[in-house]
């Protein structure tokens, strides 16, 4: 039983806290708008990526942000291999040097980051996996947003494909406010708070809608706007 904002709810095989055909359902009768655009972009298929721990997840993160997939991936597999196991634990983090940190090619912000990252995990601030899925979503955000470098994104994405849960609306997100300038017919991209406002419509779902938001992008970006 894992406990949302929505309320408590059972976690399915596929990661998911929902049924995304149940989620569709109730958008599209909501929002005419939105259905149209889930008409023209397809079947709701948001894959959830397998979770061993949060701290390895976070890590990752943290490996990742601002750098292009495959030199992430190097600086990744060099950091682990420091710990000398497959695996990434928040003791290797601690017990290796700043100076061998930045070898593995991590700037001192990630370096710095990576240790608060380990030190919060091992004294409890970072909840193990059972605990998280347990948690409710302003719970998780509350948490993980007390780690160095980890913002309300970061952990809303973690919520959206780790988690699975069902009503995530990262309103910072920019291709999330551009996809729907494009979707609604705005000229203009819909601040912050407006699209927080707009989204309200969308609940219990808004992580569906957001992911619909993304596909309007992705529709516009090929030449086939959705429709209006």
């Amino acid at each position: 039983m894992i406990e949302t904002n929505g309320g408590k709810i059972e976690a399915r095989a596929d990661g998911l806290c929902y049924d995304p055909e149940d989620a569709v359902r109730q958008l599209s009768a909501a929002d005419s708008t939105l259905a149209a655009l889930i008409e023209r972009a397809g079947p709701f298929a948001l894959s959830i990526s397998h979770m061993h721990n949060p701290f390895e997840a976070l890590a990752r993160n943290i490996v990742y942000q601002q750098l292009h997939g495959n030199a992430a991936a190097a600086i990744h597999a060099r950091v682990v291999a420091l710990g000398g196991k497959r695996t990434l634990r928040p003791r290797d983090i601690l017990d290796a040097s700043e100076e061998s940190l930045r070898g593995a090619g991590l700037s001192g912000a990630k370096t710095a980051a990576l240790k608060d990252l380990a030190a919060k995990t091992l004294d409890g601030t970072v909840p193990t996996l059972a605990r998280l899925r347990r948690m409710p979503d302003a719970e998780i955000v509350e948490r993980l947003t007390q780690v160095r470098g980890i913002g309300r994104w970061t952990v809303e994405m973690l919520l959206m494909f780790r988690l699975g849960r069902p009503d995530v609306l990262p309103i910072g997100d920019y291709a999330v406010r551009k996809g729907f300038a494009l979707a609604y017919g705005l000229e203009e991209m819909p601040k912050a708070k407006e699209l927080e406002l707009y989204g309200e419509l969308w609940r219990p779902f808004r992580s569906v809608a957001s992911w619909y938001m993304w596909r309007a992008l992705e529709l516009a970006a090929g030449g086939m706007t959705p429709k209006r």
